[in-house]
């Protein structure tokens, strides 16, 4: 990985753990040329959106591609049983 792509996911990830829209510890950052993979899971659909604003405003030449999933947090529709 050369330097400049070094600088330029130090420099998303530490964008998005920052800011108070993201604070995004657990979102996987990969570049590749002049794109940006986000990868990982987030609790809404909001914070998903939130991810991609502030990316394009820290990186605004660059491609984005939010492969971030959304976590299904809703409660189970049935009860489990143990055995």
């Amino acid at each position: 990985m050369t330097e400049e792509i070094q600088y330029r996911v130090a420099h998303v990830r530490r964008a998005l753990a920052e800011d108070p829209r993201t604070a995004e510890l657990g979102v996987r950052v990969n570049v590749r040329a002049d794109a940006v993979y986000l990868s990982g899971e987030v609790a809404t659909e909001e914070r998903r959106a939130d991810l991609e604003r502030v990316l394009r405003e820290v990186a605004p030449e660059v491609t984005v591609h939010n492969d971030v999933r959304v976590a299904d947090t809703r409660e189970p529709a049935r009860r489990e049983e143990l055995r």
